[in-house]
């Protein structure tokens, strides 16, 4: 606990100094931070390897491995992240709006540092790099808490990062790292309201209602992400077909991958027997409503209710036939997590419907899901991706996690 505080008062200290780095130095500090993670993979991997023969010993998913696995290109991502957020605006100063009142006073918004930035996050050591050039770049010092599983990794990157922020002469404390694994200090973490101004759960279902629940910092909830895909009964469906299979099977791990197709029953007996043959190419399991499963028979699973509020993040798939796109928006309104949803069609009113109504933070017409991402969204990184509507929604990157305060001059003004 005293470890805890300690550090805590760290951050209070080292955020003062964080909002005061020049936009040059910053952008100079982050481009010798991408620089560094490159230099030292071999140190970062050997980490990683830790981390990952620990995985195995403990059963972890393959899923879960690959979200916590590091390549030499994974690593070169992560720094080409860092180096993009090098090339961002400065965010901190901008003047937000400014107005004269008819008593002479001058009132004007500015975007000022967030000042504390509390991250906790599971198994995706990424997440520790480009937590730290958001917030850096923002204007604020961040505490980051990652998962057990990735402690060797998350502790091999911020000694790589730490290095470059005091070869740089500035405060290392701007980023730090809670080591300590046992949950408890985690529990402890979410009530160090005096000291972490907003926190920030990334991470599974489970993650993020604990935070929720129990955190007496304000939260910023980023959320899971049961994706849908609807194939309308105009749509193309060869591009139906390449992009179901490319936002369910690019990468099965991540919160913007697809894990429920939604498709219109008049195009269902030609679409969906193409569809299955792409997807064997992955072996992808489909769970299908009555009318699906009777096209696709022996092929397919019956679907529970249960599937169509999962996120797999597996080679699983669920099935719902609709008769309208009304049909479309209700079913995904019901089920979805408020994360991502698309629709495949040639029809523009449909797709203004859908685009409209769909409750979620990112709506796409004949668009992959995989693309709700801080780096495609040219955010450069992305803290997470917000389903509130609170505050910020959606990638969040430089704007989103800073605040604003309001300047008043005047010439001698007193109220009556």
């Amino acid at each position: 606990m005293t470890e805890l505080i300690t550090l805590c008062e760290n951050a209070v200290r080292a955020k003062y100094a964080a909002a005061l780095i020049s936009t040059d130095k910053k952008n100079e500090v982050l481009k010798k931070c991408a620089q560094a993670l490159v230099q030292n993979g071999a140190y970062i991997l050997a980490a990683n390897d830790k981390d990952l023969e620990t995985a195995v010993k403990n059963g972890m998913s393959e899923s879960k491995q690959d979200r916590l696995r590091l390549t030499e290109a994974r690593i070169e991502g992560v720094a080409e992240g860092l180096r993009q957020v090098s090339e961002l605006p400065n965010p901190i100063g901008e003047v937000m709006d400014e107005f004269d009142r008819p008593n002479g006073l001058h009132i004007s918004k500015v975007r000022v540092p967030m000042g504390v930035i509390g991250i906790i996050y599971e198994s995706r050591p990424n997440v520790t790099a480009d937590a730290f050039s958001l917030t850096f770049k923002a204007g604020s010092a961040c505490i980051l808490k990652g998962g057990s599983d990735a402690i060797e990794t998350n502790k091999a990157i911020v000694k790589v990062l730490r290095d470059v922020l005091e070869s740089a002469g500035l405060d290392p404390d701007i980023l730090q790292l809670i080591e300590n694994t046992d949950r408890a200090v985690t529990t402890e973490f979410m009530k160090m309201k005096q000291y972490v101004d907003v926190l920030i759960p990334r991470g599974g279902a489970g993650l993020i209602r604990a935070v929720v629940e129990n955190s007496l910092i304000p939260v910023i909830e980023t959320g899971t992400g049961n994706c849908h895909v609807y194939v309308d009964k105009d749509a193309d469906l060869d591009m139906a077909v390449n992009i179901v299979f490319n936002a369910k099977t690019q990468r099965i791990s991540v919160c913007n991958s697809m894990e429920s197709l939604v498709v219109h029953r008049d195009i269902k007996d030609e679409f969906l027997p193409k569809l299955y043959k792409k997807l064997s190419e992955k072996n992808v399991e489909f769970r299908c409503d009555a009318d699906s499963l009777a096209v696709l028979g022996d092929n397919a699973k019956a679907a529970t209710e249960e599937d169509f509020g999962t996120e797999y993040l597996d080679y699983i798939l669920s099935v719902k036939t609709v008769d309208s796109v009304e049909e479309a928006i209700d079913h995904i309104n019901k089920y979805s997590t408020h994360h991502s949803e698309s629709i495949v069609t040639s029809n523009d009113e449909t797709a203004e419907k859908f685009l409209e109504r769909v409750d979620a933070a990112c709506v796409y017409k004949n668009v992959s899901t995989r693309f709700t991402d801080g780096f495609e969204f040219g955010f450069g990184a992305e803290i997470g991706i917000s389903t509130q509507k609170l505050h910020a929604r959606g990638p969040m990157g430089l704007k989103e996690i800073t605040s604003y305060k309001y300047r008043i001059t005047g010439n001698g003004q007193v109220r009556g």
